[in-house]
């Protein structure tokens, strides 16, 4: 069971050092029962002006802030890892001093600026966001059944003659399959 100082202590150390810190794997879990505890023993109402329930009470708060201020710290020291790793390539660094739910933010955050900079790339070589959202007006020359789009919602049913403004992507399966026909602009 870790202890007041033991929690200090670990905030101590993220608060003054550059790298992440290590702390025990099962750290989140050992806080939760020391809190558990003490909140049990601040609640108790047999001599609520005690010196010992008075500390307790005390430590229970102090307890909570330094929990929330170290799990900050780590967020920052964690955000600055994927960004100097999304920059360098380099994110071994500091990674095994992680929690397993950090290290799922971690790659969480890195696919998150992998993703723009791709979109970014894209952007720069002339295709945009506009070209890959456009739609088509196309007419169904056959009756169809419900279908699935590229994002996974659903389409129709559709009857002949119907004329739908869909994903330029999804015009072009349907009209290859001769399910539909393009509507030209006039």
């Amino acid at each position: 069971m870790i202890t007041y100082n033991e929690l200090y202590e670990a905030l101590r150390k993220e608060r003054y050092s550059e790298q992440l810190q290590p702390i025990p794997k099962n750290f989140v879990k050992e806080v939760a029962g020391y809190l558990k505890d003490k909140k049990e023993i601040a609640n108790k109402k047999d001599d609520e002006f005690s010196e010992t329930i008075l500390k307790t009470k005390k430590q229970f708060e102090n307890s909570i802030a330094i929990f929330k201020e170290l799990i900050l710290r780590r967020k920052k020291k964690i955000l600055e890892l994927a960004f100097v790793a999304a920059e360098t390539g380099i994110s071994k660094r500091d990674f095994e001093n992680m929690l397993l739910l950090e290290k799922e933010s971690f790659d969480g955050i890195m696919r998150s600026l992998e993703k723009g900079d791709k979109a970014i790339q894209e952007m720069l070589k002339g295709s945009s966001e506009d070209e890959k959202g456009k739609n088509k007006m196309v007419v169904f020359v056959e009756d169809s059944d419900e279908f699935l789009d590229l994002d996974g919602n659903e389409l129709g049913p559709f009857k002949k003659g119907d004329i739908v403004n869909v994903a330029e992507e999804i015009a072009t399966i349907l009209i290859g399959d001769g399910k539909v026909e393009g509507v030209e602009d006039e």
